[in-house]
């Protein structure tokens, strides 16, 4: 189930001088935008990189099937391959599950990462292990303890790009397992949930009402007209801080920049049926739109595609649904979603600016696992749980494409040539955004540790 956070709180009545000073009630995740950029400003990394790179992550809560998508095994007895059968792509030697005929098409212009692997089987510490690069202390803890990739590039990145764009837009708060951990909840995205698809879809955030834009020009005024009380009252020049955190609050908020990207609407039909008219093909548009007009980090979940069939995230063990029944509904949707990312990102030009990652938490069970299902009361094949082997779609990124990285064992059991850990690609990540992945972060005691404490930039991906 999708978690939806994003809300606002918007100002009422005359605006008192306590008010004022607090930037009023915009609130984005329980926290005032004033707030949240001060926070931000006051724990800026310096010295970093302004190159004008993004990152999409596509998140694939639950963990998908490697073996169901983009390393069939169709030599293997059936119980460990299945029944889906291979299909040939524009890429040669990358062959792909039959129900991802569009993936197939743009082959060329993506690769797939088969042997990454890490060791956390559940859900919490699978994320946190792949997001943040740490083995987590608390596996089943819903937030992760040490810093995670949206949250890490909010804080290195901060004041870094275009201070009219929302630096890490997501989907939701946090992915199940991620988190910001010790960098506290100044890194936290800019929310937006909902379904993009829905006719009445607005981001709130940044579709103010005439009143609220009148009061916030109220605002403006009221600044330049407390100049000589602070200069009686404020030697810190405390309140000088203040206003620079409302006035960078105030520029976000009525940035026309931001207003059109969110404005998804501003699509053409053919685009956005391109896309798929459902919540997933819209949320992969927005995130484009977001990356082109100057927003670093977008994370979009893909968990329930809004379908008829009640189909949820991508657990599916047998007593959660069936393996096969699950991939036909679902597989199409998300290959529409995924191909049209993929091929708008080079027609459009974005293939050097844009990385796209698109990637769950682990892969599931090389070994069917059938089981009586909740719901349906009879045996159905399933896979579980399974962090040893994995596979990684990665397009963009000004990096070669068409390639296959990596090979598993004959029945999906592990990396057989080229294992690479998670480490690996978040190093790939952070240098195409230009971070240090060997900088220093403080942990939840703050001593300083390194962003990752292993890895090194997958050198097929450069």
């Amino acid at each position: 189930m999708d978690m939806n956070t994003n809300g606002v709180n918007r100002c009422a009545g005359p605006v008192s001088r306590r008010a004022f000073l607090e930037a009023g009630s915009l609130a984005l995740g329980g926290l005032t935008l004033p707030d949240l950029l001060a926070r931000r400003a006051a724990a800026r990394e310096t010295g970093q990189s302004d190159a004008d790179t993004s990152v999409i992550l596509i998140w694939l809560q639950g963990g998908p099937s490697h073996m169901e998508t983009y390393d069939m095994k169709p030599e293997a007895p059936v119980e460990y391959g299945g029944l889906l059968k291979p299909i040939q792509t524009t890429a040669p030697g990358m062959d792909i599950c039959e129900l991802l005929p569009l993936h197939a098409r743009v082959a060329h212009k993506f690769n797939v990462i088969r042997s990454i692997s890490h060791g956390f089987a559940n859900h919490a510490g699978g994320a946190g292990r792949f997001l943040s690069g740490y083995n987590p202390l608390l596996p089943l803890d819903p937030k992760s303890q040490f810093p995670c990739l949206g949250p890490v590039v909010s804080k290195m990145l901060q004041g870094k790009r275009d201070q009219s764009m929302p630096n890490y837009v997501a989907s939701a708060t946090n992915v199940y397992g991620g988190g910001s951990a010790s960098l506290g909840p100044a890194y936290l995205p800019f929310v937006i949930g909902g379904d993009p698809n829905a006719a009445n879809f607005k981001v709130n955030n940044l579709s103010l009402a005439p009143a609220v834009r009148d009061r916030i020009d109220d605002r403006r005024l009221l600044l330049s007209g407390l100049d000589g009380l602070r200069r009686d009252i404020d030697n810190s020049r405390v309140m000088d801080s203040i206003d620079k955190f409302n006035q960078e609050a105030i520029n976000l908020l009525t940035s026309e920049k931001a207003r059109r990207a969110f404005d998804i609407s501003m699509e053409s039909p053919h685009t956005r049926e391109k896309y798929g008219r459902h919540k997933w093909g819209q949320r992969a548009l927005l995130a484009r739109r977001l990356v082109e007009a100057g927003t670093s980090f977008v994370t979009m979940q893909m968990q329930n595609p809004s379908i008829p069939g009640g189909i949820g995230n991508w657990d599916i063990h047998a007593v959660n649904g069936h393996l096969y029944d699950d991939a036909r509904a679902r597989l199409p949707v998300f290959d529409q979603a995924i191909s049209a990312l993929v091929d708008d990102i080079y027609q459009r030009g974005l293939d050097k600016k844009v990385m796209l990652i698109v990637a769950g938490e682990f892969g599931r069970t090389p070994r069917i696992n059938p089981q009586k299902g909740t719901s349906s009361k009879v045996m159905q094949p399933g896979r579980d749980h399974y962090p040893g082997a994995m596979s990684v779609l990665v397009s963009g990124g000004d990096m070669e494409t068409g390639q296959v990285i990596g090979q598993t064992t004959a029945k999906g059991v592990r990396p057989k040539e080229r294992q690479l850990d998670p480490n690996d690609l978040l190093a790939t990540v952070y240098q195409f955004l230009g971070i240090d992945y060997d900088a220093m972060i403080p942990d939840t005691s703050g001593r300083p540790v390194p962003l990752i404490p292993s890895g090194k930039p997958i050198r097929e991906l450069l």
